[in-house]
């Protein structure tokens, strides 16, 4: 099942709806498109540091193999490789990428697609924040398990999205 982290930009206005319509949700794994269409990949996803640096390191990798006098049947085995490592590191490429642009790391979450990760995020992202406004309004209710006369069990952390916890996550 697919991972995705979850990065929110930082904030323009204070339309919430516009807001998250801004979320950025990025599939962590290998990504073919990359490892096929290497730089117009990047060009899509509006990488223009990386792309620099990918045909820096392209270009450099193969003035030194000809400088070398290797054969040059070399040239596109380097291309595929660093292909390869772009594909590999696609997810921590877009998550640097955001991280630049001031985005914020709100977390992890699981879904079979995209549509139903999203879906799963803004449940528990609206949860969260009924959660939090309603437990400052009153004290978490004592369990039916709890003998009586005790004191009420503390509410749980609400750091995590999805199923893995993040220790960057905001409350």
């Amino acid at each position: 099942m697919p991972v995705y982290t979850v990065h929110e930009p930082p904030r323009r206005d204070e339309e919430i709806v516009a807001h998250t319509a801004r979320f950025q949700f990025v599939r962590d794994g290998f990504h073919w498109w990359a490892l096929l269409l290497t730089p117009f990949w990047m060009l899509r996803h509006r990488m223009w540091l990386e792309l620099i640096a990918y045909l820096l390191l392209l270009g450099g990798i193969t003035f030194g193999l000809k400088r070398l006098g290797l054969d040059a049947s070399a040239g596109p085995w380097v291309a595929f490789l660093l292909s390869l490592l772009a594909g590999l590191e696609a997810s921590s490429l877009r998550r640097w990428k955001l991280a630049r642009r001031g985005f914020e790391n709100l977390g992890v979450v699981v879904g079979e697609d995209l549509d139903i990760a999203e879906r799963r995020f803004f449940d528990g992202w609206v949860m969260q924040g009924r959660r939090s406004t309603r437990s400052a309004a009153s004290p978490p209710a004592a369990s039916p398990f709890d003998p009586p006369g005790s004191a009420p069990r503390p509410a749980p952390p609400t750091d995590i999205v999805g199923l893995f916890p993040q220790p960057e996550a905001r409350a």
